[in-house]
């Protein structure tokens, strides 16, 4: 069975063909088209400006989709060897998410294909289905993103329960205000971790917002303000070039301290967790997955009896692949009673 995947939750344009035989599932094409160059200009996403670079880049990115994965020429008059459409309609941006709803819909009627409508926040989830054929349930879930920070129990494909989410801040939210506050080029949580490796992540004692809490939430705004004030204190001017040019030991120090202080809230929330909930397997999602450190520090935390789940580095981040893959667990709709929905939860 073949699904065509399509995500425009933000600022990626997102087109992938997964393959599933048995319990495989096979990856035949995963293209993404990013506006990330013009947010890098404004330091975070311009919504309108991320519609309409998706709007010119839906068909391209379908059509090179299509081409690499069954040679299918989107120009013909022909129907693709597809057996479904799966398409994100939320949460997101409003612009973003229509771009890819009404053109799954289109494509739903015009090829008379069967329409599944994914919770992109599922998607980061099941990114981990593609190349994965062993994970075994219970599981707990982290999704850590730059809007979302959210811990789930899923018991079953049908039975996933939000157990602790994020109050203010999510940690790629953080990465990123914290790097405007460092003058660093949006996304800034890459670079944030690259910085890390040459720095000394004990070098300031930064806070751990609800690390000892009760409950499983998270919250990071604590930080960035407690951030702001260490560099006022110290009349650090990291938008001035010779600053930080005789200074780059100290925002290595400082981005390794930064770094360390939103990891170790989520690893111990996360062992907390796994610690309250008999479960096998401890699975990980969303654009921050792809940090070394987290990966590193979730498998030395966790229970040697729990197995450590992450996705590829390059399904972390949004793409049409994971929308693809959770469609296989979800149910098809008619294409007339699916809209767009921006504010969607779990």
């Amino acid at each position: 069975m073949r699904i065509l995947g399509i995500e425009t939750s933000c600022d990626e344009t997102g087109v992938a063909i997964v393959e599933k035989q048995r319990d495989t599932f096979s990856l035949l094409a995963n293209k993404v088209a990013s506006s990330l160059s013009f947010h890098a200009q404004t330091g975070g996403i311009i919504p309108e400006v991320a519609a309409r670079e998706q709007v010119k880049g839906i068909i391209p990115t379908l059509s090179e989709t299509l081409k690499e994965g069954i040679n299918f020429d989107i120009s013909s008059k022909l129907v693709p060897d597809i057996d479904a459409i799966a398409v994100t309609y939320g949460p997101g941006l409003i612009g973003s998410l229509l771009v890819g709803v009404e053109t799954a819909k289109t494509l739903s009627v015009l090829w008379d294909k069967p329409l599944i409508p994914v919770n992109h926040m599922y998607g980061h989830l099941y990114a981990n289905w593609i190349g994965n054929k062993d994970i075994q349930l219970p599981a707990i879930v982290l999704i850590v993103s730059g809007g979302h920070t959210d811990l789930l129990l899923m018991k079953g494909h049908n039975d996933i329960i939000p157990i602790g989410g994020t109050r203010d801040d999510a940690a790629g939210e953080a990465f990123d205000k914290i790097g405007r506050l460092l003058n660093l080029p949006y996304p800034a949580g890459p670079l944030i971790a690259k910085l890390s490796e040459k720095g000394n992540p004990n070098a300031f004692l930064l806070p751990r917002p609800m690390i000892g809490s009760d409950n499983l939430d998270f919250s990071f705004s604590g930080l960035k303000t407690s951030v702001l004030n260490l560099i006022k204190k110290n009349n650090w001017d990291f938008a001035n070039k010779d600053f930080v040019s005789k200074n780059h030991d100290l925002l290595a120090d400082l981005s390794a301290s930064i770094q360390k202080a939103i990891i170790d809230v989520l690893v111990k929330k996360s062992a907390k967790a796994a610690a309250e909930h008999s479960v096998n397997s401890f699975i990980l999602g969303g654009g921050v997955a792809a940090n070394n450190l987290l990966r590193q520090s979730l498998q030395e935390n966790l229970k040697q009896s729990i197995s450590l789940v992450a996705p590829s580095p390059i399904l972390c981040t949004d793409n049409g692949a994971m929308i693809a893959a959770a469609a296989f667990f979800k149910e098809a709709k008619p294409w007339s009673k699916i809209d767009a929905k921006p504010e969607l939860y779990y």
